[in-house]
């Protein structure tokens, strides 16, 4: 277990680097206050994740060790949205139409109010 740990934590640790540096290069590209570098890497990631649980299912390329560190660790620090994003094309995949339309509509609109609220206590303090 210890070991696992490990592996998804040097992932994440490489992923969050990975989109600050994306992020970072994308905005600086570009004279807007349109958040392009987290959409883009948004978008990178729900590629990546695609791509690496499609080579993972169809070939023995990635055993379970290198799948962990390159989704749950190196994807999930690099940008949440892409697991999210897998999850719902699981869903979607599996027929679950109705627990996609209630997983998205509830974390996309619970997600905002939770950042507003988060806004609105540190008014309190």
């Amino acid at each position: 277990m210890l070991k696992t740990i490990f592996v998804v934590g040097a992932g994440s640790f490489m992923g969050g680097v990975a989109r600050y540096l994306t992020t970072r290069l994308v905005q600086n590209s570009v004279v807007s206050t349109f958040p392009f570098g987290t959409m883009v890497v948004n978008l990178l990631g729900c590629l990546l994740i695609g791509l690496i649980f499609g080579i993972s299912e169809r070939t023995n390329l990635i055993n379970d060790e290198w799948r962990l560190f390159l989704t749950v660790g190196f994807c999930g620090g690099f940008t949440t949205f892409s697991a999210f994003a897998n999850e719902n094309v699981v869903l979607l995949r599996d027929g679950n139409f109705y627990f996609f339309a209630l997983y998205t509509g509830l974390s996309v609109f619970l997600g905002l109010i939770a950042v507003f609220l988060g806004h609105a206590l540190t008014k309190l303090l």
